[in-house]
């Protein structure tokens, strides 16, 4: 269970009354995204309160008549994913700058720059999304926030979601070396092998990882491999 230290409130309100949990609130913003948690190793204690500052217990009855159930779990759960947290200033921050951080990430990995057909840096879409003063929430998935953050920035840089494929050549014990590779940056979509015991296949991915693939597939390669991008797929 997490400290009382670390936790946060996480409250629900519903036909007059008011439910509440202590929480870890890193692992609100892990359900929000939709992963399966145990919450028991996340709350301070397994109980609902009416008020958690003053430790008074919510109603039992009341919990069964709201959410249908007594188990503490299930409620905190439902109160995780409709209720409202309470965080501190240095939690929201922090929380703030993760969520930002991801964002770039999953926009720099997935778009490309249309004029000239590979990735955008980092940093240019870290500087965009400061120039355009994009709103981001700590705790909608990332790619919900997305969609209106890319709209925010066509106006001020060339960009857009595309895929790439790259068509890759390499001696059968290089294939072995890179075969989770392969699997890890796209999709292989043709994939032959020659007379000399060669490899050649074309591996599609999202535009803004061909540079890291190219040098993945250098390095496990020793720069024995062959790559070419051959078109861009909308």
């Amino acid at each position: 269970m997490v400290d009382l230290d670390e936790a946060i409130v996480a409250r629900y309100e519903s036909h007059g009354e008011s439910f509440e949990i202590l929480i870890d609130p890193k692992v609100v913003q892990q359900m929000r995204d939709g992963k399966e948690v145990d919450l028991i190793d996340h709350m301070v204690i397994d109980t609902i309160f009416k008020n958690a500052k003053k430790g008074t217990r919510a109603s039992e009855e009341k919990v069964e008549e709201i959410f249908g159930t007594s188990d503490p779990l299930e409620v905190a759960k439902a109160i995780v994913l409709k209720g409202e947290v309470q965080l501190t200033t240095d939690q929201r921050r922090v929380m703030l700058e993760n969520k930002r951080k991801r964002i770039i990430e999953y926009i720099a990995r997935h778009a490309m720059n249309p004029q000239t057909g590979g990735p955008h840096p980092p940093t240019r879409i870290e500087t965009a999304m400061e120039d355009a003063k994009v709103h981001i929430d700590p705790f909608k998935p990332v790619e919900v926030q997305v969609p209106p953050i890319m709209d925010a920035l066509r106006p001020l840089i060339p960009i857009r979601f595309d895929k790439v494929q790259m068509a890759v050549k390499m001696s059968g014990d290089n294939y072995g070396r890179c075969f989770e590779d392969l699997k890890q940056f796209g999709k292989v979509v043709k994939e032959e092998w020659q007379s000399d015991g060669s490899w050649i296949g074309v591996v599609e991915m999202p535009a803004g990882m061909q540079t890291d693939f190219v040098e993945r597939i250098s390095n496990k390669t020793h720069g024995e491999a062959e790559t070419k991008v051959l078109k861009g797929k909308r």
